[in-house]
């Protein structure tokens, strides 16, 4: 029997795999280049292959047309201006995000800080009604605060994702300790929900992206969500294509490179 959530995650995935372009940056840092046009880098990104976009509601509302990949609405709000901008506010519903036509939510958490219980409250309290209207969470988990020395530490990481299906979660997305698929597996495995990548900040390397991408389905993660490394790219909608022949046909670097260079794509 087909249950809600299961039709929702089929929306932002394919083939069981989530090729997904946040670009939720603009309440955090503003208009940076990227996401000065939004709506183009959007469409872009959708041209490209992604199997899903996540963006605030707003974004989502002043759209011109319907999107034709899945759309995931990001309720967590703080900015770089604040004094405390590790403290992640909740900013929708549920019922907000089935109104718009939503194909699920995401949350940021940040673990590790002096307002993590007030943040792990809000998760706990989002998955369960979520679970009422059959809507996927993502919870996005960082370790980043005062209590946390090293934030690429696996075993830091691997707390904080066991923390998101502790508490009710269905997808979970971390920031990775390096493009090895040996140390990402150890997250992953003990790790009861799926598990996606998070890209971090802008690298200039190109071959680097992909290499995290392609250790991340070795790994056994469920997918990538890259925001930064694709709608800054000087051309995100080839980014998203090279992408989408590692994380969902499953081909490797190499060939991911040949899309970057302008061969292959028709193939």
């Amino acid at each position: 029997m087909v249950s809600g959530k299961q039709v929702r995650i089929s929306r932002i995935t394919f083939n069981g795999r989530m090729l997904c372009i946040p670009m939720d940056h603009g309440i955090t840092v503003g208009p940076i280049r990227g996401i000065d046009d939004i709506h183009g880098t959007i469409r872009k990104v959708e041209k490209g292959g992604a199997t899903a976009v996540l963006v605030h509601k707003g974004i989502f509302k002043s759209l011109p047309s319907p999107l034709k990949i899945g759309v995931i609405i990001h309720f967590s709000a703080s900015t770089n201006l604040s004094t405390n901008p590790n403290l992640k506010v909740r900013v929708g519903t549920v019922e907000e995000a089935i109104r718009l036509g939503a194909d699920a939510i995401s949350l940021h958490i940040n673990v590790g800080n002096k307002d993590e219980q007030e943040m792990l409250v809000k998760l706990g309290m989002m998955a369960d009604e979520c679970d009422e209207w059959g809507m996927p969470l993502i919870a996005m988990m960082y370790p980043r605060g005062e209590n946390i020395k090293n934030p690429n530490d696996p075993e830091i990481i691997a707390h904080v994702a066991r923390i998101a299906a502790e508490l009710g979660a269905d997808i979970v997305k971390v920031p990775m300790p390096s493009s090895n698929p040996d140390e990402i597996r150890n997250i992953v495995k003990r790790c009861p929900i799926p598990v996606v990548a998070a890209g971090g900040p802008k690298l200039d390397d190109d071959k680097q992206v992909l290499e995290l991408a392609a250790a991340v389905v070795k790994a056994g993660g469920f997918g990538i969500t890259f925001g930064r490394n694709v709608f800054q790219h000087e051309n995100p909608e080839l980014m998203t294509r090279a992408l989408r022949r590692i994380v969902i046909d499953g081909e490797p670097v190499r060939e991911a490179l040949r899309i970057l260079a302008g061969e292959g794509e028709n193939e």
